[in-house]
């Protein structure tokens, strides 16, 4: 599902083009539409994506290739979880040779940023930054500080105001970057939040409605944010659809 083409409305030289993409359906997604209390389970650790999940990846895949997307990216930042980097890679990545990959496929690095909401369901918590270099070695796990998962943890779910500042670390991240075009892969209520920081100085009350509802699986949405010329260390941009 493809909403919310982006659009300039400043200079670009002061604009980043940000796609941001939540992870096609998890096996977590199915086993929590029969009963939520699933997600506590262990068996579920680091969920994967589900058959209708690689269906969902590959009909974006053909979209971004077709419409020309894939060649105006220029970076890509995925979660490390497992559902995103499948996403990312089944999405963004190369079907042929190492030199294909380097020739026409985006850069992709993972970063603990933007990883789904933290704690208590062990669908959230990570592998070893070691197992995902084995299972991904076209990604860029440089950025991961740790080699284990030491910021989740299992007596409480992460508050949303949380989520919220790690928004904000992140798009503070995003604007260190060269890159003009980057495509983001997190999870539904982590993006939310984010579209959230990034609209705080909207005046139009309809862009939280239209553009910061809960994403669905695979869903792409496009948007333009702004640097305004106040950069500093309390200000955060704001986006526009």
């Amino acid at each position: 599902m493809v909403t919310a083409q982006a659009q300039f409305l400043y200079s670009p030289n002061n604009c980043k083009i940000l796609h941001m993409m939540r992870h096609g359906q998890g096996v977590h997604n199915v086993e929590a539409e029969k009963n939520i209390d699933a997600l506590l389970s262990p068996e579920l650790f680091d969920s994967p994506i589900s058959a209708l999940g690689w269906q969902q990846v590959a009909d974006l895949r053909k979209y971004v290739h077709a419409t020309g997307l894939l060649r105006r990216i220029d970076l890509v930042v995925t979660s490390p979880l497992l559902r995103t980097m499948q996403t990312a890679v089944g999405v963004f990545g190369s079907e042929g040779s190492d030199a294909g990959w380097k020739s026409n496929c985006p850069p992709i690095v993972a970063h603990e940023l933007c990883r789904d909401r933290l704690g208590l369901r062990p669908c959230d918590q990570r592998r070893s930054v070691s197992e995902c270099r084995s299972l991904f070695p076209k990604i860029d796990f440089s950025l991961m500080e740790s080699e284990e998962d030491d910021m989740w943890y299992p007596e409480a779910r992460e508050p949303y105001e949380d989520i919220e500042a790690r928004g904000i670390e992140f798009l503070k991240w995003l604007w260190t970057r060269p890159e003009k075009e980057i495509a983001i892969v997190s999870h539904g209520v982590v993006l939310q939040h984010f579209l959230y920081v990034l609209e705080n100085d909207s005046a139009d009350p309809s862009v939280k409605t239209s553009l910061c509802r809960r994403f669905n699986n695979c869903e792409l949405r496009s948007v333009v944010v702004v640097n305004k010329g106040m950069m500093d260390s309390d200000y955060i941009p704001s986006a526009t659809n």
